[in-house]
């Protein structure tokens, strides 16, 4: 007796391929929805204006509009500059070249509070650097108004600059403290820092 090995099994091969490929035409169907999609609207055309009227409005593309280049600078102005006058009242009084006001209460607390938001800027260098200690002087010059004329660092012994100009920011960008007393103050606001205290 001779051993022969039964033929494959071919019923059921014909689901398999089937769905092949319906699922390749699937993606097919979806790649070219997308391209459809994708494809930029043609642009319409506007027909030709009657004779006797006036032209129609031009509209562009968002392509057309990227293209546009720039309009060129303005040209120099060969006549006399003129300084216009700043609508920013808050600062009046900054001009002067000594300040005759004094600090009220109320102005020193808002720079006490001020200092210790300012503590922040010294916090995220300690992350960096947890040795790091020293002491910054801010100085200040406040208007009539309370508005902030100018603040720079005038001293800074912490080895990194870094530190003293983020608490002059914090000094600069505050908008308003309360007015000083008789017109413009210049103060000097000495921070300590230390790790570990406020």
């Amino acid at each position: 007796m001779s051993a022969s090995t039964p033929p494959p099994p071919t019923h059921g091969n014909g689901k398999y391929i089937a769905l092949g490929l319906l699922f390749l035409f699937g993606i097919a169907g979806l790649f070219v929805w997308k391209m459809v999609l994708d494809k930029p609207a043609p642009a319409a055309v506007a027909p030709p204006p009657p004779s006797g009227s006036a032209p129609p409005a031009t509209t562009f593309s968002q392509s057309q509009v990227d293209e546009v280049p720039p309009p060129p600078p303005p040209e120099p102005d060969a006549g006399p500059v003129r300084k216009v006058a700043s609508t920013n009242n808050s600062l009046a009084g900054c001009e002067v070249k000594t300040c005759a006001g004094s600090i009220t209460s109320d102005l020193e607390t808002a720079l006490a509070f001020r200092a210790k938001q300012a503590h922040r800027c010294y916090d995220q260098a300690l992350t960096q650097d947890n040795t790091l200690q020293g002491k910054v002087q801010i100085t200040l010059r406040i208007a009539p108004s309370g508005g902030v004329c100018s603040a720079g660092v005038t001293a800074n012994d912490m080895g990194t600059p870094a530190v003293a100009q983020c608490v002059a920011g914090y000094f600069k960008s505050t908008g308003h403290f309360p007015s000083p007393k008789g017109g413009c103050v210049d103060t000097a606001v000495p921070i300590s820092f230390v790790p570990g205290g406020r």
